[in-house]
């Protein structure tokens, strides 16, 4: 697993082993969501914890074919919690995506329809698996605290990208950060959301 320390010389570790480590955190999250909780609201307004649930699935199985540089289909997103044990599911991609971003030239050239760097598409994945976990864990009333090596692994990334994505509709504006504010707070701020003020 990767190391919980952000490398010390500004190097930038492999989106792969980032991505081990932030499904190692994220998985029990899914996995102890109970079923009582599917409607609850989330702090992405679109998405109720179900459709959140069922979104990230979708997330993690489609960047795996971006990983390898083939075409994904985001437009299906079927309901996967009506699944058999989709709980293990769920683990089982997640270790499917952390391997597929850890194939040689996975993070070289462009991949995805937008023909963006590889290192960019991979650090959206690696986004969406950190900050969706977060998600699901205020709207079911727990604590997340992601690996501060994966923080640090997107600081710079979302910064760069925050323009593009706010003119997607992808993030909201930058919310008002705490003087106080962690990093990784820094980072949901960027996001648009309110790293201490959302309520379920």
């Amino acid at each position: 697993m990767t190391p919980k320390t952000p490398p010390a010389d500004g190097a930038r570790l492999p989106i792969g082993d980032l991505l081990r480590s932030a499904a190692a955190d994220a998985a029990p999250l899914v996995r102890d969501t109970p079923d009582t909780s599917f409607g609850a609201p989330t702090p992405c307004a679109e998405y109720d914890v179900r459709a959140l649930l069922n979104h990230l699935f979708a997330v993690v199985v489609n960047f795996q074919d971006l990983a390898a540089k083939r075409s994904a289909d985001f437009s299906d997103t079927p309901d996967r919690l009506a699944e058999a044990d989709w709980r293990g599911r769920f683990e089982n991609e997640t270790g499917k995506l952390a391997e597929a971003w850890s194939a040689p030239g996975a993070e070289e050239g462009t991949s995805g329809s937008l023909g963006l760097p590889a290192r960019t598409v991979g650090s959206m994945v690696l986004l969406d698996l950190t900050v969706h976990a977060w998600d699901l864990a205020r709207a079911t009333g727990r604590t997340f605290e992601p690996d501060p090596a994966v923080v640090a692994g997107l600081a710079e990334e979302v910064e760069r990208m925050a323009p593009m994505a706010r003119q997607a509709g992808v993030f909201g504006e930058a919310a008002e950060q705490p003087a106080d504010a962690t990093a990784f707070e820094r980072l949901l701020a960027t996001t648009g959301r309110d790293p201490r003020g959302w309520k379920a």
